[in-house]
């Protein structure tokens, strides 16, 4: 592969819709490795409530960004991106294919664009005059400002989309902005996304929140705290983290607990809907048809 031509498959969908087995599934086949895009399963110790893989379930492909931050430190958008670029270096340094697996969005956007997490503040009379302007329009400007991230953004398919340009332009107008892309001009992606038809999730979330019930989720939090993990840190891992430190603490029932996590969960699975949503370059997949992303990786690697 050369600079150009260096390529990615992002792996999408909600909690519980299977994107680990199928990237793991993808790597077996296309000498893959894992990048785990999940924003709480960067910490040692959230395993089971997080639903992180096991070795076994690993099947040998190499997983990363797993396990590497105590859970009492902050580990932000801007750490995955500057781990997770030294993660692809050395997966192409290899001949791997990386194969990105999460449901944390915008850790996924900043790893793949780094320059949406540019320094450069928003300006928001810049932004309310160039969305005024249709997406043909802001790519020509994006061209006459800064063709290479242009020819950028056209290469990943995405100079339809409005937010994205408007913040490119944004960007690239700045005096604080130096041009330059780092890893985004060379990557090309392949978005595959895992979809279910809700009434079949809710009941994946519901056996799922039983399953972590019985195999140890209570006492798992109970270690975390006894080990210097906060209630006020718990609370803000979020999800199950939070309803589990109210659980300990006496404040609700176990009936409630599983009561709260589901919920939870299931508004966490809206909201990542509406997130990737946005992306129109991500190829749906019913979970039923799932043997169809071989398909679109083999003609994604030979391209």
């Amino acid at each position: 592969m050369t600079l150009k031509t260096k390529k990615i498959i992002v792996i999408v969908g909600t909690t519980a819709s299977g994107k680990s087995d199928l990237a793991i599934s993808l790597a077996q086949k296309y000498n893959g490795e894992v990048i785990s895009a999940d924003s709480r399963q960067v910490y040692t110790g959230l395993d089971i409530a997080t639903g992180k893989v096991t070795k076994d379930e690993m099947q040998g492909i190499p997983h990363h960004l797993m396990d590497i931050i105590d859970p009492k430190e902050v580990y932000t958008a801007s750490d995955f991106a500057r781990d997770g670029q030294r993660v692809l270096t050395d997966i192409f340094s290899r001949n791997m294919v990386p194969i990105i697996a999460g449901g944390t969005g915008f850790y996924i956007d900043a790893l793949i664009t780094p320059s949406i997490l540019s320094g450069v503040p928003p300006n928001k009379d810049l932004r309310h005059i160039l969305e005024q302007k249709t997406a043909e329009e802001l790519f020509k400007q994006l061209q006459t400002i800064d063709a290479r991230r242009a020819s950028d953004i056209e290469n990943k398919g995405e100079q339809h989309l409005v937010r994205r340009l408007v913040r490119a332009i944004e960007v690239a107008s700045s005096p604080a902005s130096d041009k330059s892309h780092g890893p985004d001009e060379l990557l090309e992606v392949l978005w595959i996304g895992i979809t279910w038809d809700k009434d079949v999730l809710n009941e994946r979330i519901h056996q799922r929140t039983l399953s972590r019930m019985n195999t140890g989720m209570i006492a798992e939090a109970e270690t975390l705290h006894k080990e210097g993990l906060s209630w006020d840190r718990m609370e803000a891992l979020g999800l199950e983290y939070k309803h589990l430190a109210d659980y300990l603490r006496d404040r609700i029932s176990k009936e409630e607990l599983v009561e709260f996590i589901e919920r939870g969960d299931r508004q966490y699975a809206k909201r990542q809907r509406t997130w990737f949503k946005r992306n129109e370059n991500i190829h749906w997949l019913e979970s039923t048809e799932l043997e169809k992303a071989e398909g679109l990786v083999e003609e994604f690697l030979k391209s």
